[in-house]
C-alpha cells in the first residue's frame, strides 16, 4: 500500500490512536528505563528516543527478524512525502504509533500497522531561512514525553505537541533570530528536561546548548561552549578557563563557533549528560584566534549535570582546530572489558578519522586509533590525549590535501553497538580534503565563512570518493570485518540481538548483514539515496523495520560528481517493513532532460573567472560544486531560458523565497549576478562537451574537462 500525502495538512487522529494514548504518560514516565546501566528489557519492542535509549547505542533486543528470518522480510507499507529535501529522522514508536520528522522541521503521527497518517504539524518555517541552513533543511526527528512530541524547527523553535492530536501545547524560540542560528537535531528529554543545541557556526555564530522544563517550556540553564568578548559579563564560571585558551587578539564579532548541533547521550547512574561540540567559527584558527590557542570548548566532548548544566570534565578532540572536525558525532555509552578491568567508557568516531573510547566518569582517554584513511596527524598521544599533528596540516603557508576533509570520515549518520558482538558498526567515507589559508585576506560574508579555502574548490570528481560499513572492536581498536561501497554519504546504521545489521546505502538500498560477519542476507531497492538511520519496533506480535528514505543533506547538495554518481535523486518516503510484507513501490517516472544544446560563452576570462569564485562562495553548497547538481535541487546547467533571465529577481528580489531559495540582496551586486550566470553557461557548456567525448572516446580522462 502506497499513499501519497502533503505533510502541511493537520488530519484528524482516529479512535484506536487517542486509546492508545491515554496510557502513555503513566507507561513511560521513566524514559530511561531501557539504559545500559540496567538490562534491556526483552520485552520491550519499543524506539522511544532517538538513538532507541540515551545510551546511544540504536541497538534492539528483538530476536524476531533474525539470521534465519530476515529473508523473509518484505514492504508492509509506504508514504510518498511531498518532501524535495533530505530526510535525515530516525523515527519513534510507542504504543502502535510511529512519529517522525520530515524537511523544514514538520511532524507527523502514523499508524504503525496501516500507514494511515493520523496528524501531521507545519511549524510554517520561513523558507528564506534555508540559507543559514549549511546543510540543507532537514530535521533528524523528535522526542516524546509523557504525552508530548517535541520537535526543534530550522528557524530556532523548540516545540511542544500534543501526541494525541498533534496540536501545539507550548513553544518557545531558543536562539536570536537575526543571526543565522537554525535546529536540525532531534532533541533529547533527560530528567523532565528538554535538551537541545543548535548550529550555524559556518556562518559566524556562537554555540550554545540549552535545558527546558517538559511541562512548561521554561529553560532551565544555558551553557555556552566558546566565551564571547570579555569586556561583557560572563555567562558562567567554566568560561573564564577557556578564555584562556583563546588569543588576546581574537575577534569575537566572527561568532566563535562550537555550536552542539547533534549528538547527546545520557548515563543516569553517574547523573552526566554528554554533549559534542563543534567547529571554530571561522574554521581557520589562524583568522578566528591569531597566534594559537586551544579553543575551548571547540571539537568537544563536555560532561555535565543535567539539573545545573555544570561542567564536570570535558575532553578536546581537536584542540585548536582548524578543518572543521567536529566532535558532534554520535556518542555512545558502553560497558566494556579493557585490560581485564570492566569499565564505564564512552566511544565517538568523530569527523577526524580517530576512535575514541574514555572513562565516562572522568574523561580518561583509554584509546584512540584511526579507523580509516588518516593524513593530517600520526597517532593520538596518550599521555596528553592531544594528536600528533604532522608538519604542514594547518596550511598556513601552502595549499594541502589530506585526509579526511570537512565531510568527515564519519558524519552525523548514525553508527550503532552490539553487546552481543561488542561492535560499533560505523558509516565511513574516505573523501579528501583541500585546504589554503585565507588568513590575510578574509573578509566575512552573509555566506560560508571559512578561512580555510572552501570557495577555491570547483570540482569534486567520484574517483576520489568512497564509503564502506566497518565493524570495529572497540577493545583491540580495530575492524573486525568490512564492507565497502562505491559511494561516500551512505546512511546510518541499526543493529539488533538478532544477530543483523542494517544499512541503507547513497545508491538507494537497505541491506541487511550478519553482525558477527559481515555477511550480506537481504536488500530492497528504496529508489531513492539513503542517508538516515533506520529502527525497529514490535507491534502487536510482529517485528518492524522502519526507515525514512529521501536522499540529500550536505554531500548530496554541494557533492558535484561525486553526488551525481550515486545514480540517485531525492524521492522522500517513509518505508515501513515486517516478514511477510507484499506492498510494493510505484514505478519511478524519468526525470525531464533538457534538450537545449549549449554555445560558447562570449565573456571576458576574468568575469567568468569572478563568477566561478562568488558561485563557489554562494552557490555551491546548495546547487553543487562545478554547477553539478546532486539530485536534491535543481541542477542550474539545465534551468530554463525564462529562469536565467530572471537571476537578478531570484538572487536579489527573493522571487523563490517561498521555495526556500534565499535573496543575496546586500551581498551580491547586479554585475557579479552577471558574472555568477555566465560562468553558470560556461560549464554548462563545458560539462556538455565533455559529455560528446566521452561518447566517442570513453577512456577520455575527466581531468581533461575545462581545459
Amino acid at each position: 500500500m502506497t499513499k501519497i500525502i502533503n505533510p502541511g495538512t493537520s488530519l484528524v487522529g482516529v479512535a484506536a490512536f487517542a486509546v492508545g494514548l491515554l496510557g502513555w504518560s503513566a507507561s513511560h514516565a521513566d524514559e530511561n528505563r531501557d539504559n545500559l546501566t540496567h538490562a534491556p528489557s526483552m520485552e520491550s519492542g519499543e524506539w522511544l528516543s532517538y538513538d532507541r535509549t540515551l545510551a546511544g547505542q540504536r541497538h534492539s533486543p528483538l530476536t524476531d527478524l533474525n539470521e534465519e528470518t530476515v529473508g523473509k522480510l518484505g514492504l508492509a507499507w509506504s508514504i510518498d512525502l511531498d518532501n524535495n529535501r533530505g530526510l535525515e529522522a530516525t523515527p519513534l514508536y510507542s504504543d502502535g504509533v510511529l512519529y517522525t520528522s520530515l524537511s523544514w522541521s514538520r511532524v507527523m503521527a502514523v499508524d504503525a500497522a496501516s500507514g494511515e497518517i493520523l496528524w501531521s504539524f507545519d511549524p510554517k518555517v520561513d523558507k528564506a531561512k534555508g540559507r543559514h541552513a549549511c546543510c540543507d533543511a532537514v530535521n533528524r526527528g523528535v522526542a516524546l514525553h509523557d504525552g508530548k512530541v517535541y520537535v526543534g524547527t530550522l528557524d530556532g523553535r523548540l516545540i511542544a505537541l500534543d501526541a494525541m492530536t498533534g496540536n501545539e501545547v507550548w513553544t518557545q524560540q531558543t536562539t536570536d533570530n537575526s543571526q543565522p542560528y537554525t535546529i536540525t537535531a532531534a532533541p533529547r528529554v533527560v530528567k523532565g528536561m528538554i535538551m537541545i543545541g543548535n548550529g550555524g557556526a559556518e556562518f559566524g555564530v556562537r554555540g550554545y546548548f540549552s535545558a527546558y522544563d517538559a511541562k512548561t517550556g521554561e529553560m532551565r540553564w544555558r551553557f555556552y561552549t566558546v566565551p564571547a568578548d570579555p569586556s561583557q559579563p560572563i555567562e558562567h564560571p567554566e568560561l573564564l578557563e577557556a578564555a584562556k585558551t583563546w588569543s588576546k587578539d581574537t575577534d569575537w564579532s566572527l561568532g566563535g563557533g562550537g555550536t552542539a548541533w547533534d549528538s547527546m547521550a545520557y548515563d543516569p547512574e553517574l547523573d552526566l549528560l554528554y554533549v559534542g561540540t563543534g567547529n571554530g567559527s571561522p574554521w581557520n584558527r589562524e583568522i578566528r584566534s591569531p597566534g594559537g590557542g586551544d579553543n575551548l570548548f571547540l571539537s568537544s566532548i563536555l560532561a555535565v549535570r543535567p539539573e545545573t548544566g555544570k561542567l564536570v570534565w570535558h575532553y578536546q578532540v581537536n584542540p585548536g582546530d582548524t578543518w572543521d572536525f567536529t566532535a558532534t558525532q554520535q556518542i555512545t555509552l558502553a560497558n566494556l572489558e579493557i585490560d581485564g578491568k570492566p569499565r564505564k567508557v564512552l566511544m565517538q568516531a568523530p569527523k577526524n578519522g580517530f576512535f575514541y573510547v574514555l572513562d565516562r566518569a572522568t574523561g580518561e582517554l583509554l584509546s584512540a586509533e584511526k579507523f580509516g584513511k588518516v593524513t593530517w596527524a600520526e597517532r593520538i598521544d596518550m599521555a596528553t590525549g592531544r594528536p600528533v599533528e604532522v608538519p604542514g596540516a594547518r596550511y598556513e603557508k601552502e595549499m594541502i590535501v589530506m585526509w579526511p576533509s570537512p565531510f568527515g570520515a564519519h558524519n552525523w549518520h548514525p553508527m550503532s553497538f552490539n553487546p552481543q558482538t561488542g561492535l560499533v558498526y560505523i558509516p565511513y567515507q574516505e573523501i579528501p580534503g583541500t585546504y589554503s589559508n585565507e588568513g590575510k585576506g578574509f573578509v566575512k560574508r552573509e555566506a560560508f565563512n571559512t578561512g580555510a579555502g572552501s570557495s577555491e574548490i570547483t570540482e569534486l570528481p567520484r574517483e576520489y570518493t568512497s564509503g564502506a560499513l566497518v565493524a570495529w572492536d572497540p577493545v583491540k581498536q580495530e575492524a573486525a570485518w568490512r564492507v565497502e561501497h562505491e559511494n561516500h554519504w551512505n546512511g546510518g546504521t541499526l543493529t539488533t540481538a538478532g544477530n543483523l545489521v542494517f544499512q541503507g546505502t547513497a545508491a538507494g538500498k537497505l541491506v541487511a548483514y550478519t553482525a558477527d560477519k559481515g555477511e550480506p542476507l537481504w536488500d530492497f531497492d528504496a529508489q531513492t539515496g539513503i542517508i538516515a538511520a533506520p529502527m525497529t519496533f514490535k507491534h502487536e506480535g510482529d517485528q518492524y523495520v522502519a526507515l525514512m528514505a529521501g536522499w540529500g543533506g550536505a554531500a548530496a547538495l554541494f557533492g558535484g560528481d561525486a553526488a551525481v554518481a550515486t545514480g540517485v535523486r531525492n524521492v522522500s518516503r517513509m518505508l515501513v517493513f515486517k516478514a511477510g510484507g507484499q506492498a510494493a513501490l510505484p514505478e519511478l517516472s524519468e526525470p525531464p532532460v533538457t534538450e537545449r544544446v549549449p554555445e560558447p560563452v562570449v565573456a571576458a576570462k576574468t568575469d567568468i573567472k569572478q563568477g566561478e569564485v562568488l558561485y563557489a562562495q554562494y552557490c555551491a553548497v546548495c546547487h553543487g560544486t562545478g554547477v553539478i547538481g546532486g539530485g536534491v535541487l535543481p541542477d542550474l546547467r539545465h534551468s530554463s531560458d525564462p529562469v536565467r533571465k530572471a537571476y537578478p529577481a531570484i538572487l536579489l528580489e527573493g522571487l523563490l523565497e517561498s521555495q526556500g531559495m534565499p535573496s543575496f540582496a546586500g551581498s551580491l551586486s547586479p554585475e557579479e549576478v552577471e558574472k555568477i550566470r555566465l560562468y553558470i553557461l560556461h560549464r554548462e557548456y563545458e560539462t556538455y562537451m565533455h559529455a560528446m567525448r566521452m561518447e566517442e572516446e570513453p577512456s577520455a580522462d575527466l581531468e581533461t574537462e575545462g581545459e
